[in-house]
């Protein structure tokens, strides 16, 4: 019988929570970035945070909105939280963090909530706070306002690639266009052009006081096996380090061989393991 409720917390335990967060700053880096910007007040942060532990002893979290990600959950509270969301009916797309957790959630909750679309176990968490060894690549640089009809086809190509899914079939696309714009307009966009047409593309796609994560990481097909990546890559972690973070961190599928050996070159290191659930 579990013995410690779980819990939603609110703005009273922001302190604790974000205390939480700084121990786990590169799997907790999409709540971070989330809570820095709309509190814990659920009618303005877009989701809920849930807590496990006593209230002067907070031990785990796990935010649900858009993705459900527990962020150090402790056997314990795997099993807290899941035992409360089996009884909610699931709106979130994706299950994503650190891999025991994920995978612990999934075990509990697939009978209720699945099927899934597909369950990535074994995604390295990446991360580097040096500036590159390699040469970087001036071409690369950050994408221009005027340039998002020029961007946008790369980003819907990346995302349908990687995620299964167009991003159009939603909404028309409207909603992934609008994130796509406010990454261009933050400066958290890069791409290298090459006649008008985007070769390489990456978005700082979590920002908090701790990191960069980078994300949506492409290059054109008929680029690849050119070795561009490197230095595109390059390019994108020495901006992000000189201009946004102290560190840059991302994440990728453990058989994305050539992507690993790219992020291997430009000075990431392994610092844990993620996993995704796709709905």
């Amino acid at each position: 019988m579990l013995t410690v409720p779980v819990r939603q917390l609110g703005e009273s335990e922001r302190r604790a929570v974000e205390r939480l967060l700084d121990l786990d700053p590169f799997a907790g880096a999409q709540v971070a970035e989330r809570i820095a910007a709309r509190g814990l007040s659920w009618w303005r942060a877009e989701g809920r945070i849930l807590g496990y532990g006593p209230r002067r002893n907070l031990e785990s979290l796990c935010w649900l909105g858009g993705n459900l990600t527990p962020v150090l959950a402790t056997d314990a509270a795997v099993a807290a939280f899941a035992d409360l969301l089996a009884g909610e009916e699931r709106l979130c797309s994706s299950i994503v963090g650190r891999a025991d957790a994920v995978l612990g959630l999934w075990d509990r909750l697939s009978d209720t909530w699945g099927p899934a679309r597909d369950v990535r176990p074994n995604q390295p968490l990446l991360a580097t706070d040096a500036l590159p060894p390699v040469p970087v690549d001036p071409d690369v640089r950050r994408v221009r306002s005027g340039e998002v009809d020029r961007l946008f086809p790369a980003a819907v190509a990346m995302y349908t690639e990687e995620v299964g899914v167009s991003p159009l079939a939603e909404d028309a696309g409207r909603s992934y266009r609008r994130r796509v714009n406010d990454l261009v307009r933050a400066g958290r966009a890069y791409a290298r052009f090459v006649d008008g047409k985007v070769v390489f593309k990456a978005e700082l796609a979590v920002v908090t006081k701790r990191t960069a994560q980078v994300q949506g990481v492409w290059v054109a097909p008929e680029w690849r096996g050119r070795g561009i990546a490197a230095g595109a890559m390059a390019a994108v972690v020495r901006d992000a380090l000189l201009r946004v973070a102290p560190t840059v961190s991302l994440y990728v599928n453990d058989f994305n061989v050539p992507a690993r050996r790219v992020y291997e070159r430009c000075g990431f290191q392994p610092v844990g393991t993620l996993a995704t659930v796709l709905f």
